[in-house]
């Protein structure tokens, strides 16, 4: 289940806490109501954020070798910080994803998704297939990111490459094998990224000015290269994979009886890419009527949580408006939510609004396909034709 829990968020039989082994043995408490996930998101002195970035599978020495080769270092900065430097470095990175700052983007990123979509239904009316995932959702993410916070000068495969990696080897079961080849690839880019905080401008040379080391800096363009980008041209590809089994919604979109942000809103509820996030219980405590040892690994449940019936009328139905869509928790919630929300939403709705009329013609050649991981959905493709 934990490892392919996307595809279980409508079974009905799933208690509100439940105890679950995973792959290696380790013990986690699944936590599934979404009263008691925000309950745990938001209550920081009992449930800390600090294995929120631990490797599922624990790394052996020869992939800890690679790692150390290349220097690499995590320390606690933005998801696994609950120590009293994170709501400085928070800051600034809200900064630089300031809903001002992303709004004056949507021209920019309205024209290239337009461009974009001419070029995929000229290829669709000649008879051909199109990948949406790779032709459109799969960079869109990283070129905004990269003119809000000026990331570093790589080529958008690398660090698309990258960012999966990293996604894998901390989130994924894995062999020894598979984990020594992530690290190096990991490692790789890490020391890029070392470079680029020591001279790079934008958020780097903010966090530079407040006084935050070389490793804080370094963390803070790990963490926004993998869930500043990654996850939200997973999400992209999902939700345009929902999309075409949505014929009344597309119409809805295309004669303007339905609100593109309400069927953003909906994606989010219905097709999180995140669908699970850890705490640790930092006291002896109970949750939901089941007792918490200190030190267990809580394992939150977000897409499970927003098909919860008691906060949503219709939980596994796409219904854009229904009571209860905009409580869903797929950006987390209290001190740790998400800070690149508002970019996520802009950007899902610059996409849904250009590709409505698109997609309400095509049907689907081969649908996303995603990995195992604890956490992360990463689908890797999704190809369409005209019908």
């Amino acid at each position: 289940m934990l490892f392919r829990s996307w595809a279980q968020t409508a079974d009905a039989h799933w208690p509100d806490v439940a105890r679950v082994r995973d792959h290696v043995g380790v013990a986690h408490l699944v936590v599934t109501r979404h009263a008691l996930v925000r309950e745990v998101l938001t209550d920081p002195a009992t449930y800390r954020p600090d294995n929120a970035l631990d490797a599922v599978t624990p790394i052996p020495v020869a992939a800890l070798r690679v790692l150390a080769g290349h220097r690499f270092r995590l320390p606690p900065t933005l998801a696994n910080n609950g120590g009293a430097s994170h709501p400085a470095i928070r800051a600034i990175v809200a900064d630089a994803l300031h809903p001002t700052r992303v709004a004056a983007q949507r021209p920019w990123l309205t024209d290239l998704v337009r461009e974009r979509v001419r070029g995929i239904a000229a290829t669709l009316d000649a008879g051909g297939a199109v990948d949406l995932h790779a032709r459109l959702a799969a960079d869109l993410p990283l070129l905004v990111l990269a003119r809000l916070v000026e990331l570093p000068d790589a080529p958008v495969s690398a660090v698309k490459e990258f960012a999966r990696a990293a996604l894998e080897l901390f989130w994924a079961p894995l062999d020894a094998e598979r984990q020594q080849a992530l690290a190096a690839e990991v490692g790789r880019f890490h020391r890029v990224l070392r470079e680029f905080a020591a001279t790079g401008g934008g958020l780097a040379g903010s966090l530079r000015a407040a006084g935050h080391p070389p490793d804080v800096v370094v963390g803070a363009l790990f963490f926004l290269l993998v869930a500043g980008q990654e996850t939200t041209s997973q999400f992209l590809t999902l939700l345009l994979h929902r999309l075409t089994g949505e014929p009344a919604v597309l119409a809805g979109l295309r004669d303007g009886t339905v609100a593109v942000a309400d069927v953003v809103e909906e994606g989010l509820r219905l097709e999180p890419p995140i669908v699970t996030w850890r705490r640790v219980a930092t006291v002896d405590t109970t949750l939901g009527g089941t007792a918490v040892r200190a030190g267990t690994s809580i394992v939150l449940w977000l897409a499970r949580a927003g098909r919860d019936p008691a906060t949503v009328d219709a939980p596994d139905e796409l219904r854009p408006g229904q009571r209860g869509s905009r409580r869903h928790l797929a950006f987390g919630a209290g001190a740790h939510r998400c800070v690149g929300d508002q970019l996520a939403r802009m950007e899902a709705a610059v996409v849904v609004a250009e590709t409505a009329a698109l997609l309400d013609g095509v049907s689907v050649v081969r649908e996303p396909w995603c990995p195992d991981n604890l956490t992360f959905r990463m689908p890797d493709a999704f190809v369409v034709r005209r019908r």
